[in-house]
């Protein structure tokens, strides 16, 4: 294969579902479906938490920052992939390929670690409620995120940028957008380097959050099992479960995606399981923190009730007029 200077490569061949044309329309309103309840669910979060002090907590504070890398990381790639699933060239610039690929990375990593620290919150919230506002005050909130995504950038874009190698033609991605594991196929030269810092950025953005995770709630479950009250160990498994659920469908596919060696790489596999963390799993979000939290529903309801109010008084403004 020919090895050609990054800087010649104005486009690749994105692949994504073309060798399934029958499927191509079907998938194309499906995923613009999934797209715009991602846009809208998540969108909304982040707007009833500016909006109703109720929800101006820790948790929704950090339930914003998901929020946003849920429209983020989708953004960068679905349109992409919606054009490609209706045109007839289907390609991709190399420098939309290089941005989808620093984007997943980052957005993956903030991800991991912004779910992480709300395991964390959820652990103070349970097992210290008395001092909870004072523990996870706003400054620490602050640190907290600002320290999320500044671990999540120098541990996953800096490293690629310093060991990223040229392309090898044909220039043909054989998936639905640009991510590591993909690139790695293409790459000219030998990349065990580039394979373990991989594995070793996986460990410290993938790994390490979810031990903290883990941990987070082994005490909140030796804290709950100590509660006399069944109420009150129903309600702390409530205010749990969402993010539990989160967790585990996100940790299950990302796991398998970057920590693992090349060898294992399945391409028609491998779609599925990307288009599971990269596109279906941000729109899943805002409903499982939403369909069950009172909280989100009242905040829902009061800001409905503002609106009509509001309406109502400009109807009958324009009335006297």
């Amino acid at each position: 294969m020919a090895q050609e200077n990054l800087s010649t490569i104005t486009e690749l061949v994105l692949v994504g579902f073309s060798n399934h044309p029958q499927v191509e329309i079907p998938l194309f309103f499906l995923f613009s479906g999934v797209y715009l309840v991602n846009l809208f669910g998540n969108t909304a979060i982040i707007t009833l938490v500016v909006i109703d002090y109720c929800l101006q907590t820790p948790m929704y504070f950090f339930l914003c920052h998901l929020a946003f890398l849920n429209i983020f990381y989708t953004t960068a790639v679905v349109p992409k992939m919606l054009f490609n699933l209706l045109a007839s060239k289907k390609v991709i610039s190399y420098e939309l390929c290089l941005a989808q690929t620093y984007i997943s990375l980052l957005m993956g990593a903030a991800e991991c670690i912004v779910l992480a620290i709300m395991a964390l919150d959820r652990y103070v919230a349970i097992c210290y409620p008395l001092r909870y506002l004072l523990i996870m005050n706003w400054s620490v909130c602050m640190q907290f995120a600002v320290g999320a995504w500044a671990i999540s950038f120098f541990a996953s874009v800096v490293p690629l940028y310093f060991t990223i190698l040229p392309l090898c033609s044909p220039y043909i991605v054989d998936h639905i957008f640009c991510e590591v594991p993909v690139l790695l196929h293409m790459f000219c030269a030998d990349t065990s380097l580039q394979e373990t810092l991989m594995v070793i950025g996986a460990s410290g953005t993938l790994l390490l959050p979810f031990l903290l995770i883990t941990l987070s709630y082994l005490c909140i479950l030796v804290a709950v099992m100590k509660m006399h009250s069944a109420e009150g160990r129903k309600k702390a498994f409530s205010v749990c479960s969402s993010h539990l659920t989160v967790v585990t469908i996100y940790y299950g596919t990302g796991m398998f995606t970057y920590m693992r060696p090349k060898s294992l790489y399945s391409a028609e596999g491998d779609k599925l399981i990307s288009l599971f963390y990269a596109v279906i799993n941000p729109a899943l979000n805002p409903l499982i923190y939403s369909l069950r939290n009172k909280e989100v529903n009242g905040a829902l309801k009061r800001v409905l009730e503002r609106l009509s109010v509001s309406q109502r008084q400009m109807i009958t403004i324009l009335r006297c007029q």
